[in-house]
């Protein structure tokens, strides 16, 4: 016996005294089958994200083309939308009389009407894009 074992009982002594405990298996967690299943896949999708296989890279670019295209379409929107300005202006020449507190209507509508239409735009896309992205990860968790 060294002396780290000075405290504790031998071996049958401690047996002897820990009765039924000691020779009973403790108790295990049992978990549902159904959420290990579903784990499973998901742990799986995370896994070939992580490690950049062939179907994370797919899953990756797919929400990169969803992203992309939400961007240029609302950007051809406003560049539509911006252009159409100086053309309506120039081809209704009598909207250039109108005045606004002095100020002429093209001016008023060119050089203020532009912010709130981009911080618009700008709301939308984001929503879009957190949209996207919950979708993505909702995917991946399935």
């Amino acid at each position: 016996m060294s002396r780290h074992d000075a405290g504790k009982p031998e071996q049958p002594a401690r047996e002897a005294w820990l009765g039924e405990q000691g020779s009973r298996p403790r108790r295990r967690r049992v978990v549902l089958a159904d959420s290990t299943k579903s784990r499973g896949k998901a742990l799986r999708t995370i896994i070939e994200l992580e490690e950049q296989t062939s179907v994370g890279e797919k899953l990756v670019r797919d929400l990169i083309r969803q992203q992309l295209k939400s961007a240029f379409g609302l950007a051809f929107a406003v560049l539509i939308g911006m252009c159409l300005l100086p053309v309506t202006f120039y081809l209704v020449p009598s909207i250039g009389d109108l005045k606004i507190l002095g100020i002429p209507i093209p001016w008023l509508v060119l050089g203020l009407a532009p912010f709130p239409i981009l911080y618009g735009v700008g709301w939308v896309f984001r929503r879009q894009a957190e949209r996207h992205e919950r979708d993505f990860v909702n995917m991946v968790d399935r």
